[in-house]
């Protein structure tokens, strides 16, 4: 009987690798019949067909002429345990084990399924923390950037030894357990028989040597607690609520791992003169009616300071002046945006007796 493939994997034809491979991971969990409530015969129809969806000649053949080319004696829609898993007892185990580092996807289940790393270990898995902080901002730091100095008390590299573990003057040595690979294989029985998997050596931390006498002061691990201060570039063109990465200034891993990263949520601070949309600054100017009406010269604020801006005449109220590149900086880009004045008039509370007869005779010329 013919099988859609796709539909046991819950994926349309026109689905990526990387979809397939995630429908496959999920639906494995799903069905696995170690983990409660699982299906057997459901974990075996996901895993057939993933071994032809999940290898592209075996699903372009697939695509060309349905699961018949895999059945009766064909290219074995189990893939590498031949005529799917119909034919084979997951209870005998594979002749010598195999070894979880060669068995590509179906590694990485299995680790996670019985908790250990299907594609072996190494010092590169161990990372420091990432550490996450808030920044305030004013708006004009926000626009045109600014370098922050800031104190963080964290894992760093121990200042005696470098961060090498080593007692200085002491040697480094190879690490006898491991022979200097950094692992050390591992024999795990499962539901598909023994696996034979490589794990990090406990007794370096996956280095593959290790110092002949430890750090006095860190005892090996390479890393202390201390403050540190940290400069920050904020990039120009930055708006509130985004975040700054600053790669390696996390927090120091123990033996040798990599450092992990900061991140900087910005928070900017509002300013009454300004309000920004996007990389547009729009403001009002309030200016005399007599300006509008006759036309003229006045000054307004902006980003960069004061500018002279020219009023025609019979400008109206609410009229927009727009200063082109006046805006805020593009983000990591060349160029700005705009600033958009609104024109306003200024209607004085109180009159003077001279004003008054002044506006006396204006309107009686009708304006």
């Amino acid at each position: 009987m013919a099988k859609d493939f796709y539909k046991i994997l819950g994926v349309d034809k026109n689905a990526s690798d990387d979809d397939i491979k995630k429908a496959y991971r999920r639906l494995a969990h799903q069905y696995h019949p170690d983990k409660g409530g699982g299906d057997e015969a459901k974990f075996k129809e996901v895993n057939e067909a993933y071994q032809v969806l999940g290898d592209k000649k075996k699903r372009q053949t697939y695509d060309q002429f349905g699961s018949a080319a895999f059945e009766n004696g064909g290219m074995g829609a189990g893939g590498p345990f031949g005529g799917g898993f119909g034919g084979f007892d997951f209870r005998q185990g594979f002749p010598g084990g195999f070894s979880g580092g060669d068995m590509g996807d179906l590694g990485d289940i299995l680790g996670e399924m019985f908790g250990f790393g299907g594609r072996g270990g190494s010092r590169d898995s161990a990372r420091g923390r990432n550490i996450e902080m808030d920044m305030e901002l004013t708006f004009h730091e926000a626009a045109f950037g600014v370098e922050k100095m800031i104190s963080l008390y964290k894992q760093v590299a121990c200042l005696r030894c470098k961060g090498d573990g080593a007692e200085p003057g002491s040697k480094t040595i190879t690490c006898q357990t491991c022979q200097g690979s950094g692992q050390v294989k591992q024999t795990q029985r499962t539901m598909f028989g023994s696996v034979q998997v490589a794990t990090p050596c406990t007794a370096c931390h996956g280095r593959g040597k290790k110092p002949e006498k430890e750090c006095t002061n860190c005892r090996g691990a390479g890393v202390e607690k201390r403050e540190e201060k940290i400069s920050i570039a904020i990039p120009a063109g930055i708006d509130n609520e985004e975040v700054v990465k600053a790669p390696g200034q996390g927090e120091a891993a123990p033996y040798g791992g990599r450092t992990g990263d900061l991140f900087l949520r910005v928070h900017v601070k509002s300013d009454a003169r300004f309000e920004r949309d996007g990389h547009d600054i729009h403001s009002d100017l309030v200016i005399p009616f007599s300006t509008m009406a006759l036309g003229g010269t006045v000054t307004a604020e902006t980003l960069d300071g004061h500018e002279s801006i020219k009023v025609h005449e019979g400008t109206i109220a609410g009229t927009i002046v727009t200063l082109r590149g006046k805006g805020v900086p593009y983000l990591r880009s060349s160029g700005r945006g705009n600033h958009h004045i609104r024109v306003i008039p200024d209607i004085p509370k109180k009159l003077t007796k001279e004003q008054k007869r002044l506006l006396d005779e204006l309107k009686k010329e009708g304006l």
